[in-house]
């Protein structure tokens, strides 16, 4: 499958070849989707600037699960045939095996090119299909060999995750191991295909891993700075706008969990969320594309317009999200411990060298050791895990009607539906006007009225009625809409 596509680049100001390409506000931490040939260098030109010497450190995260090859430069990947168009989670696949695939993947498509006369069929994810004639080809691994010929500082790490939940334990680790002996300013770039889920929490953790070096090196050294008030300068005490509703501020019920189960819980939330925010859309702060956690709230306000099937889809989709964002608070808490560790960690013999004249101890980035892993930080507290995987869903997925409307109904359904059913109809919607009342005007909002009118005729149906439209209905004689509910109540036909 072809990795670009039209309107792949949904940001301002492109860089040729690197889609969807920005940094994150306040850190040295890119982001992009999966570049072209071209696009390295370009990225990596754009990155160094003319500052940063092009044989320094930089990080580079890759995020797909997908193995690539580049043919005439571009790049395409291996996904099933039945993952086309969509985004593939092709399970626990790690970097040994992505990294071995890819010779196998090229061999495949040589032997393809052979086949058809040295073209190439391939497709991308809107499924257009086109045919290439190859020139030349390699793996993903010769072209990041070929990038160090001009920037030798350059380190390509593979951390393939899924798109929607939360990266494994271990995935935390090999970034942080990737990471610990960086400087500050040692920039970071990751990507995914187009610059989207994956990379985003990419980004997070890496500013994270920047914010543990922050806490761990600069502490000690701001303290000496006349005049600075080190509260204005602690991330912890971020505050979001109390406004926004609840879930838009992350205050899901499992997440109030684990936030009361960890020490300094609040003060973890509240840096995450400065964090995600930075990752996040312009309209947070960021210069991005998704924001982790409002994401998850306004999937919630789709859920209540889409049909069943789209419903059991989305559902899955917001939990893994929330699954997501609660290991992501969980992460920086770890981080936050392990700045605390890390200063108190320095050997005696070097605290004379990195002691300031106030007596405080300002450590370099690059020194800064990791005294555990985050799998050990939560095999310490297990039952964080059990409550995420038991508290995900704890969420009201449908509006509860008021018991005082729902009776008003059941009584005029139970006196004489038939003769009632105008007053039922203009009550449910009168009911529904009021219950979506925090909705914004427009189609979002007539689809969940609608749909709420659907489902709480069903509810009230009398006995032998609600029996004979549900049998209709698993027939597929009818689907669950109230126009349809409605004729088959009146005229006995949809």
């Amino acid at each position: 499958m072809a990795d670009h596509f039209a309107n792949i680049q949904k940001l301002p100001d492109p860089i040729a070849g690197c889609p969807n390409f920005r940094r994150v506000p306040g850190y040295k931490v890119y982001c992009c989707g999966q570049p072209t040939i071209a696009g390295f260098e370009a990225c990596l030109t754009k990155v160094c600037g003319d500052t940063y010497p092009k044989d320094g450190k930089i990080i580079w995260f890759n995020l797909r699960q997908e193995p690539s090859v580049y043919v005439n430069g571009e790049p395409l990947c291996a996904r099933p045939a039945n993952k086309i168009g969509e985004y593939a989670e092709l399970g626990n696949i790690t970097r040994d095996q992505n990294k071995a695939d890819e010779p196998e993947f090229m061999k495949v498509c040589e032997n393809r090119a052979k086949e058809n006369g040295g073209k190439l069929k391939v497709v991308d994810i809107n499924k257009v299909e086109k045919e290439v004639e190859v020139k030349e080809m390699k793996t993903l691994s010769e072209v990041i060999e070929g990038a160090k010929a001009k920037f030798p500082g350059l380190v390509h790490m593979r951390v393939p995750v899924c798109n929607s939940a939360a990266p494994l334990e271990n995935d935390f680790d090999i970034m942080c191991d990737t990471l610990t002996g960086t400087s500050i300013n040692t920039p970071i770039i990751i990507n995914d295909q187009v610059g989207l889920s994956r990379a985003t929490t990419a980004c997070v953790i890496a500013c994270l891993f920047k914010e543990f070096q922050i806490n761990a090196s600069f502490e000690g050294l701001v303290e000496t700075v006349p005049g600075v008030n080190l509260d204005l300068l602690k991330m912890d005490r971020y505050k979001m706008d109390p406004a926004k509703d609840p879930l838009f501020r992350g205050e899901f019920e499992v997440v109030k969990e684990l936030v009361a189960s960890l020490k300094d819980g609040d003060a973890a939330k509240n840096e995450c969320d400065k964090v995600i925010d930075k990752n996040g859309t312009p309209k947070t702060g960021g210069t991005g594309i998704k924001q982790l956690r409002e994401n998850i709230a306004e999937s919630k306000l789709s859920y209540e317009i889409m049909d069943d099937a789209a419903q059991a889809f989305l559902k899955m989709k917001i939990m893994d999200n929330i699954h997501k964002y609660y290991y992501l608070i969980l992460f920086t808490a770890y981080m936050r411990e392990a700045a605390d560790l890390a200063r108190e960690a320095v050997a005696d013999e070097k605290k004379g060298e990195l002691t300031l004249a106030g007596g405080r101890c300002a450590i370099p980035g690059d020194q800064l050791k990791l005294s555990k892993k985050f799998v050990q930080f939560v095999d310490e507290n297990p039952k964080l895990r059990d409550l995420v995987e038991t508290g995900k869903g704890n969420l009201q997925w449908e509006r509860d009607i008021p018991q005082a409307a729902l009776s008003n109904l059941e009584n005029l359904a139970a006196t004489d539906f038939k003769a009632n059913l105008g007053k039922i109809i203009h009550d449910i919607y009168q009911t529904a006007h009021l219950m979506f009342s925090d909705m914004p005007q427009g189609d979002h909002k007539k689809r969940a009225k609608y749909r709420f009118a659907s489902k709480t005729l069903m509810r009230i149906l009398p006995q032998p009625l609600s029996k004979e439209i549900e049998a209709k209905i698993e027939q597929k004689a009818i689907t669950l809409d109230l126009y349809e509910i409605l004729g088959a109540c009146t005229w006995g036909q949809a």
